[in-house]
């Protein structure tokens, strides 16, 4: 493996012309929806209208931080335009006025279909409105931020437990019946970025405090209040210890209020190594947030990156697997376009703290696996997943799939490269 100088000459442009002419043109204009505002995300594997246009409050948002951070990261004033569009959709269509927050979905004119509250999408209505302030300074986006905060202050944020409450009825009373929203989604080739397919509305995910450390960490670099860095050392205390199981080298995603973690139910023994690795990148940026020393976690970022690799790694194809079982090869073995781009910012970033080179080499047959494989070079965009026959599978567009998890990593991947 070369070095890091060399790498840099050899992948740098390669990731930034994939952001521009496959991710950002693929997205751009063809999502933007004139007529009604916000976002279409539904497309076929070819690129074509894949027949849903609801708009859910998780990939609205994710959109609006996209185009957000390309504004402020200088890739030009059209993508101020189209956060500014995405922005005013949250605003005058997900945002509930009469008892605050955002809705969970809408359908393409706005009207409400899906009006209860879960933190999951509150967590990416935060974090677009705090990357939209960074962009912008736009003050009604500020006043969204510190309310929605006030809001999960008040109702969701668990004192006695520690963490947050999930999942409400629209006026914010906990529902603790039935099945959340985080199940009804667009069907595609997987059963849902968690790798599961039941969730008890009374639990505590680590999936959503993950995207609560991630939206908090922009809003404490957005505001710098007090209470935005308390929330958001909290938040790091959870991903880097509660939901670690420290004599095993992962972390699970269920548990009960008090934090006891859900391991009774076969469905509820899986390791994701997308998350796992997401975590670690996502801890170092909130650590850096915080002015905490990256060397704090090191042993914790490199005991999750061992189990990954042991279980989840294509040794002879590069890439991750989805998830598995505890202490066993990976199970479900497509290769999900987020958990690539998730892994490769993870060894970047990793190798950055440590200056191990496993990790660039990690970083390059990631990458190479995905130019050969999941990006389509024809049609724009990455294909959903890749199979264990190196065939793709999916959609390019689905309610959780828009420009987020890949328009991000190569964003960061451009980013780190650089400063390598």
């Amino acid at each position: 493996m070369p070095d890091a100088a060399t790498l840099t000459d050899e992948y740098l442009s390669s990731l930034e012309r994939t952001l521009t002419d496959n991710v950002l043109d693929f997205w751009f204009p063809r999502s933007i929806d004139d007529e009604h505002g916000g976002f279409i995300t539904s497309y076929d594997e070819y690129g074509e209208f894949a027949g849903n246009d609801d708009k859910q409050v998780v990939t609205q948002a994710r959109m609006v931080w996209l185009t957000a951070r390309l504004a402020r990261d200088g890739y030009g004033d059209e993508y101020r335009e189209i956060a500014d569009h995405g922005f005013a959709f949250l605003i005058d269509e997900m945002w509930d006025e009469t008892h605050g927050g955002f809705v969970w979905e809408v359908r393409r004119d706005g009207t409400t279909t899906k009006p209860n509250k879960h933190l999951y999408g509150q967590s990416f209505g935060l974090y677009a409105l705090s990357e939209y302030y960074r962009a912008t300074g736009d003050g009604e986006a500020a006043d969204y931020a510190h309310e929605l905060v006030d809001l999960m202050d008040e109702y969701a944020k668990d004192d006695e437990h520690g963490g947050y409450v999930e999942y409400f009825t629209p006026d914010w009373e906990p529902i603790t019946e039935g099945q959340t929203y985080l199940e009804n989604i667009e069907p595609d080739w997987s059963p849902k970025e968690s790798g599961d397919s039941v969730l008890d509305p009374t639990l505590k995910l680590m999936n959503t405090h993950l995207h609560l450390m991630e939206a908090f960490t922009t809003y404490y670099e957005a505001f710098g209040t007090d209470r935005g860095r308390e929330r958001l050392h909290k938040l790091l205390d959870i991903l880097t210890n509660t939901v670690y199981r420290k004599k095993r080298g992962f972390c699970t995603d269920k548990y009960d209020p008090d934090w006891s973690p859900k391991l009774d139910d076969e469905a509820f023994q899986v390791v994701s190594y997308g998350h796992d690795l997401e975590t670690v990148w996502l801890a170092m940026e909130a650590a850096d947030a915080l002015g905490h020393s990256r060397d704090l976690y090191r042993e914790y970022f490199e005991t999750l990156w061992d189990y990954s690799l042991e279980y989840g790694y294509d040794e002879e194809h590069g890439g991750f697997y989805f998830y598995g079982g505890f202490d066993e090869p990976a199970s479900f073995r497509v290769k999900a376009w987020w958990v690539q781009a998730e892994c490769m910012t993870s060894a970047l970033r990793t190798y950055e703290c440590t200056g191990d080179d496993r990790y660039l080499d990690v970083f390059a047959d990631t990458w190479d696996f995905l130019d050969e494989h999941q990006i389509d070079r024809e049609h724009g965009e990455w294909h959903s997943g890749v199979d264990d026959d190196l065939e793709p599978v999916g959609r390019k567009g689905a309610v959780y799939k828009a420009a987020y998890h890949n328009g991000r990593a190569l964003l960061e991947c451009i980013a780190a490269l650089k400063r390598l």
